[in-house]
């Protein structure tokens, strides 16, 4: 039994991963400006900063590191299941792998609002090249559906309407908690939200109705 135990243990996380781990939780809650370099070598259980160093040149390539890795799984998300309908108007799979993705990292959206509000006044270089290849990706895939009936001019604003639509929820979840005094991660508010995101998303890029031939 131990010898079974011991095969299916997962392998420890390297030292840069529970730096970067530690950083997009902070970053999370306060933004760029308002987390120092200590406190996340203090949360990755590094013996000082220095030690941080060894992996990152500076707060700045840390913050960059953390966002190209949070965004890293959405983009594939995007890109391999594909934001438009199936034949049916059904979202296919991309709602029910994105929905998953973000309840287990629920400071990613967060992350990613505080970056676009806050982090581009101090990094706004970086904020817009590291964000930049989500919004291309994704007005690329909208652009590939032809059942949906939407006018290239359209695409810049159903591709943000989807983003607050999906990403808001879980950005927003603390406010949610505090008007509703439920919680919005729970596994039952998940799976509504999932099922909420499904109709929504069929509506939005489904067969456009004023073009459906008379039966």
């Amino acid at each position: 039994m131990a010898r079974r135990s011991a095969r299916t243990r997962q392998p420890a996380p390297s030292t840069r991963d529970v730096i970067l781990d530690a950083a997009a939780r902070r970053f999370a809650e306060r933004g760029f400006a308002g987390v120092s370099v200590r406190e996340i070598a203090t949360d990755a259980g590094l013996k000082n900063q220095a030690s941080l160093y060894h992996h990152f040149r500076d707060k700045r390539a840390l913050y960059e590191a953390v966002i190209a890795r949070g965004l890293e799984p959405i983009l594939a998300l995007v890109a391999e299941s594909g934001i438009a309908t199936t034949p049916l108007g059904e979202p296919g799979a991309f709602v029910e792998h994105m929905v998953e993705h973000l309840a287990a990292h629920p400071h990613l959206p967060r992350l990613i609002q505080r970056a676009t509000l806050e982090d581009r006044k101090h990094l706004p270089a970086s904020v817009a090249r590291l964000l930049r290849p989500l919004y291309s990706e994704g007005v690329r895939v909208l652009a590939d559906s032809t059942q949906s009936g939407w006018e290239a001019s359209d695409l810049l604003h159903l591709g943000a309407g989807l983003y607050f639509l999906i990403f808001g929820y879980f950005a927003n979840a603390p406010l949610i908690e505090a008007v509703t005094g439920r919680d919005p991660l729970s596994a039952a508010a998940v799976a509504r939200q999932r099922r909420f995101l499904r109709l929504a998303v069929n509506r939005l890029l489904g067969p456009d109705p004023t073009k459906r031939t008379p039966s």
